[in-house]
């Protein structure tokens, strides 16, 4: 979050220098490769709450989801301030790949999955810290010799990770249930630290159109996983390929195609134009607090939603209810999805969707339903209920076009 070296400058003293970006920077290969590595470990965060299967396990793997999000967005700031295939971005990135692709080896017995070791847990914080100091030295060896903001990063980055990397090395040498309870802390202590100490500070944002397509592109990869969770439940069942699993793989792809249009259809394009609109103060916090914090809502949703379909998945040629596990993933999980989207649209452009909105709480509601069903059922009916949303709130949106004799590009209503 600071100024870095233009290309050319300062050269004799930095081996690496970072090269800044501009408005208008994209994102480069390079992310997308370094994105892999995250895929994979959101897989292996629903590998460790199926292993659980209760709502302690889920606890646990929202907490991991949380500690890989603040690892993720720390470079995807830094990705936006410098050019991230070249000079130390380039090394810094490749270097928290690795990392965090040993501590997703590991992340399933993170709370001693099996038989306790300790051996798992000391490696995922090692893997963790050595992305972050990875992404810290970034601004060590790329910055300016600007006093100014250097202590803006020193504040911003490096002073809530210590009290964060402390309850987290602390926790991977207790039990697993204090454990949880050092991480929560250490998840929730560092963004807040580092929201209070932020607040009303200018921060440099180069290019509003990278921020938002490297978040639009990590909401695609976290519904990826939606998709491999078909595959997985598919195995799962360890039965043969019959109508009903047909029936239920189209119906759970469709659960992940209502997700892609209930964020990118209408409100991403828009919000994006908004970030690029605005200016000082104000892009900083729309951009912190609405794409740093609010997504990890989203994400969350959509890897909730991909435990709950596996688990229908497993099971999708059964008479038995889906169950109360399987349902809440399902059913929280999208309830979560459209919450974190609809707090996300209300954040960037200033009006509530007040039909996704409704439609996350009758989703929450029909928690109790989707267990008592069978699994097959409870797919058809997030299906039903998903594609009522977004067919009313276009409804909606038909209508008030209409009345206002606007043309028709996208935009924000009430509904």
């Amino acid at each position: 979050m600071s100024r870095l070296v233009p290309a050319g400058v300062h050269r004799s003293r930095r081996l690496l220098p970072a090269v800044p970006s501009r408005e208008g920077h994209r994102a480069t290969p390079l992310e997308l490769f370094f994105d892999l590595a995250y895929v994979f470990a959101f897989t292996q965060v629903s590998r460790l709450m199926a292993h659980q299967h209760d709502g302690v396990g889920i606890v646990q793997g929202l907490v991991v989801l949380a500690l890989l999000w603040w690892s993720w967005t720390a470079f995807a700031w830094l990705s936006n301030h410098a050019h991230a295939d070249e000079g130390v971005v380039r090394v810094a990135m490749t270097t928290a790949m690795v990392a965090l692709f040993v501590g997703g080896l590991v992340l399933p017995d993170a709370f001693g999955a099996h038989g306790g070791d300790r051996f798992a847990p000391v490696v995922l914080v090692s893997a963790y810290l050595v992305a972050r100091a990875a992404h810290a030295a970034v601004y060590a060896f790329g910055d300016v010799d600007d006093p100014a903001m250097r202590r803006r990063v020193v504040r911003a980055v490096l002073l809530p990770l210590v009290p964060s990397a402390a309850l987290l090395v602390l926790g991977a040498s207790v039990p697993p249930g204090v454990r949880l309870w050092c991480w929560l802390g250490a998840v929730v202590l560092e963004p807040a630290l580092s929201y209070l100490a932020t607040r009303g500070t200018e921060f440099r944002l180069p290019s509003a159109t990278h921020l938002a397509e490297r978040y639009g592109l990590v909401v695609i990869l976290s519904l990826g996983e939606s998709v491999l969770a078909i595959g997985v439940g598919v195995g799962a069942a360890g039965e043969a390929v019959d109508g009903a699993t047909l029936l239920g793989a189209v119906l759970a792809m469709l659960v992940s195609i209502a997700l892609w249009w209930t964020y990118f259809a209408r409100y991403a394009r828009p919000a994006e134009h908004a970030l690029a609109a605005t200016r000082g103060v104000e892009r900083a916090r729309l951009a912190n607090e609405g794409y740093s914090y609010l997504h990890l809502v989203v994400v969350a949703g959509t890897v909730l939603a991909a435990l709950g379909i596996e688990g229908a998945m497993a099971h999708v040629g059964d008479t038995e209810p889906l169950g109360t596990f399987s349902a809440a993933a399902l059913g929280g999980g999208l309830a979560c999805f459209l919450a974190g989207a609809s707090l996300f649209v209300r954040r960037a452009l200033g009006a509530w969707p007040v039909v996704r909105t409704a439609g996350a709480l009758l989703l929450l509601a029909a928690v109790p339903v989707l267990g008592a069903v069978r699994p097959l059922a409870a797919l058809g009916l997030v299906v039903a209920l998903l594609v009522g949303v977004l067919v009313v709130e276009q409804a909606g949106v038909g209508r008030r076009r209409e009345a206002d004799d606007e043309p028709a590009v996208v935009g924000v209503d009430a509904g």
